[in-house]
Formats: structure tokens, C-alpha cells, sequence
């Protein structure tokens, strides 16, 4: 028997739902890969092998997993804002990534509606967001009005699996809408052998996009809770920029009380966001204060 290689973009009642180049396949879960105490033997996102009698052998290791909503092996996280009606709050936007990093999930920020604003207003917003450079995130300005930059959205997530977060109001299913694909993935011959009839999707999709890839349609990361942070060490590893090629006096610095802390000396310096600095003490107190007690 030959095998096929594809990815679940949906589940519902024990089928899985995969793409492979382009056609959808309805497949069963083989037994062996079940276990009655997991709803993670396989979910959406998953890289899977199956073969032609439609049964799923095996799910590839994962390069992340979400729980809420229960998806893995997603490539980028769009944190999307608008620079006006809503007001972007850069408390949410920092939080958002917290929860990106805590998933191994690259963040790509997005900020809608700069037709409403002026070139004075676009320049002080992306003087508040200066410190995405050092961190290696892309921010794109667009509008979804006018169609600026959703091209360049389009090449960026090409081929990936993208979902997106961000508040209500700020454009999230306008940019959907002209990104993904709407026309049905051809049905493969593996989900026509199985003669199963057909189901209505619900829960987490995959939706397929105009360039290849695909987008997630949940409104997945769009809360404002703080990740499960289990100690001040996870937390530093969730900032980035404090990885400096210099070390910190001790080994145990956290980098708020502690001499000769490299940290603090690259915030008085301007290498390391101030802002960025308060919000790791904002999250510090947080998680001492609710978690770690």
C-alpha cells in the first residue's frame, strides 16, 4: 500500500479531514494512536501518513501545540491591531506576544487603518514599536479600506500556517476574507473509496490561502489572559532581548534587584526598550502576586 503525506484541517466526530497538493481526504485515526484520556492524538495542524484505505499510521513530532484552540504546528501568530477606532493598546500587543513566544510561535505584527491616521501618527506609532526590530518581528502598516499592504501580507504568510489574534474591531475578518481561498479543495480519491457522507465542519478549520498555506479561522489568540508561567526563569526566556552576549554577575539573576545586572545596564543604555523592561516587571509582580505563591 502507498502512503500519503498531508496535513489535518479539520475534525469532526473521529474523521480527520486532510490536504494533500490540493485534494481532501477523509481519514480515520488508526487504533494503535488512540488513547481514550487524550483529544491530542491528532488535531488540526497535525502532518500525518495515511493510506489509500483513508487510516491514519502516524502524526509527525509537532513544533508546537496550542490548547486553546487546539491546533499545532502553526508558523506564524499575526497580532493584528488597528492605529485607530479601536485605539492600539500596546499592553494587549505585548501580552499577545508573550503568549507567542510562550508557544514557540513566531509573532508578525500587523496594524490596520492608516488611511484614518496621518504620516505624523503612523511615525509614533512604530517609534513605540522600535524594539520589534531587535526581536526579529515584522510589522507591516496596511488597510484593509484601501487594500494597502495586504499584497505583502499575502507573499509573507505564503505557504505557512497563520492564525490570528488581536481585539474585536480591528479588521481580523476583512483581512481573512481577502486572503484565504474560498473555493472547496477538490475531494481525493481516498475520501470517495470511503463513500462516507458528508459532515458539516465545525470547530477549528484550516482555511486554505490564494498563495498556498493556510489560515486559521478562531478567533484562537485574541484574549488578554497571561500565559500558565510556571517561574521567573520561563518568564525571562519569553523576552528575547534579554539573551545578551555578556552575563549577568549571577547565574540566578532576574534581572531586577541584582548588582552588575546586564539587563538593567542594557535598559539605562537604550539597547533593551524600557518599555519592554516595565512590562517584564508588570508580568513579574502578576504571576508572584497570582501564581507563584
Amino acid at each position: 500500500m502507498s502512503y500519503i503525506k498531508g496535513v489535518v484541517i479539520n475534525k469532526i466526530k473521529g474523521f480527520y479531514y486532510v490536504v494533500s497538493e490540493g485534494h481532501k481526504y477523509e481519514c480515520k485515526l488508526r487504533g494503535l494512536l488512540k488513547r481514550r484520556d487524550r483529544k491530542d492524538n491528532c488535531i488540526v495542524g497535525d502532518i500525518v501518513e495515511f493510506g489509500e484505505d483513508g487510516v491514519i499510521t502516524a502524526v509527525d513530532k509537532r513544533t508546537n501545540m496550542i490548547n486553546r484552540p487546539l491546533v499545532a504546528n502553526i508558523d506564524y501568530l499575526v497580532i493584528q491591531f488597528s492605529a485607530i477606532d479601536p485605539q492600539l493598546d500596546y499592553e494587549r500587543l505585548n501580552i499577545l506576544m508573550l503568549n507567542s513566544y510562550y508557544y514557540n510561535i513566531k509573532p508578525v505584527v500587523v496594524i490596520n487603518k492608516v488611511d484614518l491616521i496621518t504620516a505624523e501618527e503612523q511615525a509614533e506609532i512604530r517609534y513605540r514599536l522600535e524594539y520589534l526590530k531587535a526581536l526579529d518581528v515584522d510589522l507591516f502598516f496596511i488597510s484593509t479600506y484601501n487594500n494597502i499592504g495586504i499584497d505583502a501580507i499575502k507573499d509573507y504568510i505564503k505557504d505557512k500556517i497563520t492564525a490570528f489574534g488581536g481585539p474585536s474591531g480591528v479588521g481580523k475578518s476583512s483581512i481573512l476574507n481577502m486572503v484565504q481561498n474560498t473555493k472547496e479543495l477538490e475531494v481525493g480519491e481516498t475520501s470517495r473509496k470511503l463513500k462516507r457522507g458528508k459532515h458539516t465542519t465545525t470547530g477549528t478549520t484550516l482555511l486554505p490561502l490564494n498563495n498556498g498555506g493556510f489560515v486559521i479561522d478562531t478567533p484562537g489568540f485574541s484574549s488578554v489572559e497571561h500565559p500558565p508561567v510556571d517561574s521567573a526563569v520561563e518568564l525571562i526566556s519569553l523576552f528575547p532581548e534579554f539573551t545578551l552576549d555578556s552575563l549577568c554577575r549571577f547565574a540566578n539573576c532576574i534581572h531586577i534587584n541584582e548588582p552588575d545586572c546586564r539587563v538593567k545596564e542594557a535598559v539605562e543604555a537604550g539597547s533593551i526598550s524600557k518599555d519592554r523592561y516595565d512590562f517584564f516587571l508588570r508580568c513579574y509582580e502578576k504571576y508572584k502576586l497570582e501564581r507563584w505563591n
